[in-house]
């Protein structure tokens, strides 16, 4: 697939809401919905303004491991069905032919008025990391993104530097344009993103969030971006969960029903699974089913507590590169 290189204006960006997504919902076979009937569920991300799907399409290891010819169709499907925010990184390109922001920039370029683009930079030097955006710009064929993100908060991270460096970057990037709305992920230190949500100004934060508690982001990190009004998306949601273990619709609902999320990110390997959880978000939240009894909630985390660390989250292991195909 080609797409020429497209000249978007920031001031001609369409925010597309959820009655434009509905309208752009076509047929298809979908577990346990009709697409006609039930449109994508959107909730509002934070304070930005944003209306997200309430399934995000992840673009790390499970995206990439899709092969050339079968990416293309899955990017473009999950747009028609409502999906509207695609998250990346710089750094995810690992075996595959082309990094997931130049797959991102090949199909979603020419639907830019359609989407939400999220991207991550990893370096903590300055100078550095505005190479990996402009980058980033270039690869996905835009002028802006909607969300800019530094990648991966770690146990040893030292908050007053990234203050001092990649952090007052993003703000001006924020301040001209290229960066509509900044912030975070984490997956290994709950401590640390909370203590960066409590001393920077962030508006979207990225958060490992499942039932086995692993992370303690739930209740560590999650209460303090609440109170600050930031656009909260669960990650990690199912990645060595579902199965034998827990079911997909178990696992999504564990997410959304926490209080300040606003969507769950999920990286797919192959059209069925994405239309399958598609699916699965719709039915979950035409049921009214998006909250779960804090009972039920104790009882799955309780259930799934033995997962809870490397022997069994290969994410959690050291050594992990978040993006790899291994």
């Amino acid at each position: 697939m080609t797409s020429d290189k497209k000249n978007i204006s920031r001031r001609d960006f369409v925010h597309y809401s959820a009655a434009g997504l509905a309208a752009a919902s076509v047929g298809g076979v979908i577990t346990g919905c009709s697409p006609a009937s039930s449109p994508m569920p959107t909730r509002r991300l934070g304070a930005t303004g944003l209306e997200v799907s309430l399934l995000a399409f992840g673009g790390g290891s499970q995206f990439l491991s899709n092969d050339d010819g079968d990416w293309e169709p899955m990017l473009e499907r999950a747009v028609e069905l409502g999906v509207n925010y695609f998250d990346t990184s710089s750094s995810y390109q690992w075996g595959a032919s082309m990094s997931s922001e130049e797959r991102f920039g090949e199909v979603l370029a020419p639907l830019r008025d359609r989407v939400l683009l999220a991207t991550k930079f990893d370096s903590r030097d300055p100078v550095e990391a505005m190479r990996e955006f402009d980058q980033s710009l270039t690869r996905m064929k835009t002028d802006h993104v909607d969300v800019l993100m530094i990648h991966a908060i770690v146990p040893s991270e030292d908050i007053t530097a990234l203050e001092k460096g990649v952090y007052a970057e993003m703000r001006r990037l924020k301040e001209e344009g290229a960066a509509r709305f900044i912030g975070f992920s984490s997956m290994d230190s709950a401590e640390k993103s909370r203590e960066a949500i409590e001393k920077l100004e962030f508006d979207v934060v990225l958060l490992a969030m499942n039932p086995t508690g692993y992370g303690s982001f739930v209740s560590e990190t999650l209460p303090a971006a609440r109170a600050k009004n930031l656009g909260v998306l669960a990650m990690k949601v199912m990645r060595d969960i579902v199965g034998e273990s827990a079911t997909p619709q178990e696992l999504l609902r564990y997410a959304l029903s926490q209080e300040g999320v606003a969507s769950a990110l999920i990286g797919h390997h192959g059209m069925s699974t994405l239309q399958d959880n598609i699916g699965l978000v719709r039915s979950i939240a035409a049921d009214g089913n998006t909250s779960m009894a804090s009972v039920e909630r104790r009882h799955l985390e309780s259930r799934l507590a033995a997962l809870a660390g490397p022997h069994a989250l290969c994410w959690a292991r050291p050594g992990y590169i978040d993006g790899a195909l291994s």
